[in-house]
Parts: C-alpha cells; structure tokens; sequence
C-alpha cells in the first residue's frame, strides 16, 4: 500500500476567489472592465436607424435635391479643374448637412452604449506603449488563445445570424426589387429606401438579442480574469490594513506610552477612589482647567495596585467606595469630567480631604 503526501501550498497561488473592491478598483483605473463590442454596435446602430426613421423624409428631399441638380445643371458642365472645385465648394456642404447629425447621432450612441456598460470613465492605460506588445511570441499566443477561438466563433455565428435575418427580409421584398427597372427615380429611391430601414431594423435587434449573451460571456471571462487566490487576498489585506503583527505591536506600545502618561499624571490627583482592591480611580479638581472633577487615573487589578502604590508615595488620600469607584470605572475614560450624578458624592470626598489637608 501507497502512501502519497499532498503539498498544500501547490494550490496557494490557485486563484478562486472573488476579487476584493480593492481590485476591481485597480482593475477600472487601468481600463480593465466587462464589456461587450456588440452591445456598442447594437445601440450605435439603433441610434442611426431611428434617426432615420424621423428624419428619413428630410434626408431623402435632399439626395433628390443633389441628384436633380446634377442631372440637369452638372451634366452640362465641362470638367476643368476650376470647374470640379466649383463643383464641390457647392456639392459638400449640402452632403455635409446630410452627413453631419449622421455622425452625430452614431457618436452619441457609442457614448451612450459605453456608459450604460461602464459607466464614467476615462484610463489611457490600454493605449500606452509597451515594448512588451511588440512580442512576436506572445501576439502568436494571443492569436491561438482559447479567447481568439471564442472571438472567431462568435464573430462567425454573429455574421451568419445578422445574414440570415436581413436574407429573410431581402427576399420578402424580391418582388419590389424587381419590379425597380420600371419605377421612377423617386419611387425606387423611396422603395429602397424603406428595405434599407427594414433591413437595418432586423439587423439591429437581432444583434441587440446577440449582445446579451456576449454581454454575458464578457462579464464571465472579466469576473474569472480578476479572480484572487488566497495569498493574494492576504497581502492586499496587509498592504491595505497593515500587518496584523505590526498592527498589534503598535498598539501595544500605544498603550504603554497612554499608560506611562497616566502614571506621571496621578502624584496630581487630590484623591484615589478604591474598590478597595480591585478597583482604583484617581480624581482631581482644578477650576482653571475644568468646572468638574475629572478623571486622571483609572484600571483594575494590577494597575489599580500600581495606582494605590504611587498615591501612597506621594501622600495621595485613599478612599474607598466600592460603588463610586465601580460606577466612574464603567462610565468615565481618563481626562473625563465626573457624570453629574456623582457630583454630591465627590464633593463630599473632596471636602473631606480638603479639611484632612487643612488639618495636617
């Protein structure tokens, strides 16, 4: 019988767990985020044809204007070349008017796609220039990759999908198509006009139905490409909170310099409230510093003992009080006037070791 030993530490770098916020942060920041070209496509696309949808009228008049007046002014004219610059100082404006919201329309929806997927955001991260993307090697790895693969097979599922759908619709109309040689131009400019809005309709929801699911696909293959393994996750949290182990050690030796304060601070105080034992609070009143008593000096056990120690070497008067003392260790920090409901009790402890004070 075999007995094989497992090194566990051979999965420490396995990443299978979420990325921390932190992460997702810094993958933002370097331009890093799911999102889908199709989507983009889709909506830029939706945008144009609805544009055309409204505007197609318009559009239409002026393609009829162009035409009708090269047809029956340009034709005519001789082509020198001060002739052609005539020609499209005239004919460019008129195409720009027609072309212009074209491009404004399609820029607006790609903005309009990107935010809607990524929402603001603004990284040059992906265009800098890094000699390591000049790499012959890894472009070759990056052509056989299995995303290549995926990208390749999507792209021929999406172009067969768009094609069939506009075929489809092509052939509806095959009768209108024919029939083109005996319309007029503007009947044939109008009949194309609408196949060229059907077609482009099928086309866009079709890809809008595709952009789902590569939509999809990409936040997938983003969430698995930011995935963490547990070392990972470790050390952001050190770099991020600090190292535990410091994080302990500095608040150790806060607490030693909090409590070396403390203990130069009680030869100040005018009296020590004990439990007796186990409790100890040391009080002092100065109305230049406070209207109230306040705390100086507070703990239990083994600091109370000290407490008791250093008042009895500076002649520090000790009362005990066990539920005063208890009360003001729950309810106070040190520096802390005194609650209000112990002012009688305190004032009579002050006065009593006022009148021991006068007495010595």
């Amino acid at each position: 019988m075999y007995r094989y030993s497992l090194n566990l530490q051979f999965f420490a770098g396995e990443k299978t767990e979420k990325a921390t916020p932190k992460k997702r942060q810094e993958s933002r920041k370097k331009g890093q985020v799911a999102k889908s070209q199709d989507v983009n496509t889709a909506i830029l696309l939706l945008f144009v044809f609805l544009f055309f949808w409204f505007s197609g009228g318009f559009i239409l008049g002026k393609i009829m204007d162009i035409l009708v007046r090269s047809f029956e002014d340009f034709m005519h004219i001789e082509l020198t070349e001060e002739n052609v610059f005539s020609l499209m100082h005239t004919l460019l404006p008129e195409l720009a008017m027609i072309l212009a919201p074209i491009m404004v329309v399609a820029m607006v929806g790609g903005v309009v796609a990107n935010y809607m997927q990524v929402g603001f955001l603004f990284s040059t991260e992906t265009i800098q220039f890094k000699l390591e993307k000049l790499d012959p090697i890894k472009g070759a790895k990056n052509i056989f990759s299995i995303r290549a693969i995926v990208e390749l097979i999507k792209s021929t599922l999406k172009i067969s999908f768009v094609g069939m759908v506009t075929f489809v619709v092509l052939w509806g109309d095959w009768d209108g198509i024919m029939r083109l040689s005996q319309t007029d131009l503007e009947e044939s400019l109008l009949f194309l006009a609408k196949l060229v809005m059907k077609m482009g309709f099928a086309a866009t929801i079709t890809l809008l139905l595709l952009s789902v699911f590569d939509y999809t696909y990409q936040k997938f293959d983003y969430e698995k490409n930011i995935r963490m393994s547990k070392q990972d996750i470790k050390d952001e949290y050190k770099n991020t909170e600090g190292d535990p182990f410091i994080k302990g050690k500095i608040k150790q030796k806060q607490r030693e310099m909090a409590m070396s304060r403390m203990m130069q601070d009680i030869p100040k105080a005018d009296v020590i409230i004990t439990n007796p034992t186990h409790y100890a609070i040391a009080l002092k009143y100065d109305e230049k510093k406070m209207d109230t008593p306040y705390v100086v000096g507070s703990g239990v056990d083994y600091i109370a003992l000290k407490i008791r120690s250093i008042a009895n070497n500076h002649d520090i008067p000790t009362i005990e009080n066990r539920p005063l003392a208890r009360a003001l260790y729950e309810q106070t920090e040190i520096g802390d006037a005194i609650p209000e409901e112990f002012f009688k009790a305190v004032a009579e402890i002050l006065a009593y070791v006022y009148r021991l004070k006068h007495k010595v």
